[in-house]
């Protein structure tokens, strides 16, 4: 009943900002865990989504990249990727089904570009994804890459990474962003034999509008940017024995 209200409600708003948050297509993720709780069951299109790694991850981005990679390579046309920190490892990238030749990467020289040119990208529009890498966020420039997406109907991830991981605080401050996601590692699939399984994720989705947030464990993208519902079996098998 709740999510009734909180959905309708926000459904007027959407109307009174000129918005139509129930006609814009939605990426869905494929596992019933995340979709049912998403509205539109997936990730709009014509919104920003933001993306921060959990523990260390917090500051080194690797499982939010790889995470965002999934999500960017099943869109359809161009990415548009903006960052300063240049240590981004493309093979990991590749294996999360992002195909290098639709990126185009943006090398800015500090926050403020990456926000300027990750804006421009959004209002350009007829592109699959638009990614953008930052520490902060104000609320002004959420605001405006929200709008920009709304306007085009691209679809806006935004990785947050700071330089230190007790700067990570900052992440509980008010976004416009239509959704915010918390990634980290697990420990990989136990396998019967000797070997490393598929790498594990703990996916926490911290804030959705219109929505209630969850915590789910899933298995980490496939050459496809598809996400795997864990299954407990090998798990089970170790511990009885």
């Amino acid at each position: 009943a709740t999510s009734a209200v909180i959905a309708d409600l926000q459904e007027q708003i959407d109307k009174l900002g000129g918005g139509r948050a129930k006609t814009r297509p939605h990426l869905p993720f494929g596992i019933r865990e995340i979709d049912d709780h998403l509205p539109g069951r997936g990730l709009a299109f014509g919104a920003t989504h933001e993306v921060a790694g959990g523990g260390k991850d917090a500051v080194d981005g690797a499982t939010s990249s790889l995470f965002v990679a999934g999500i960017a390579a099943r869109t359809k046309g161009q990415i548009i990727w903006c960052l300063s920190r240049t240590d981004l490892y493309a093979p990991a990238l590749v294996q999360s089904g992002l195909d290098m030749n639709r990126v185009v990467f943006v090398e800015c020289d500090n926050e403020e570009a990456i926000l300027e040119s990750a804006e421009e990208a959004l209002r350009f529009g007829g592109l699959g994804a638009v990614v953008a890498e930052t520490v902060r966020l104000p609320m002004v420039a959420s605001r405006r890459l929200q709008l920009a997406a709304e306007h085009t109907g691209t679809m806006g991830l935004i990785i947050r990474r700071w330089r230190r991981q007790s700067e990570a605080t900052d992440y509980g401050q008010p976004t416009a962003s239509a959704t915010r996601w918390r990634v980290s590692s697990k420990p990989s699939e136990p396998l019967p034999v000797p070997g490393v399984g598929r790498p594990r994720w703990h996916v926490e989705l911290l804030r959705v509008r219109a929505g209630e947030s969850f915590d789910v464990e899933v298995g980490a993208c496939d050459h496809s940017g598809n996400l795997a519902p864990v299954h407990n079996e090998h798990h089970q098998l170790r511990m009885a024995r």
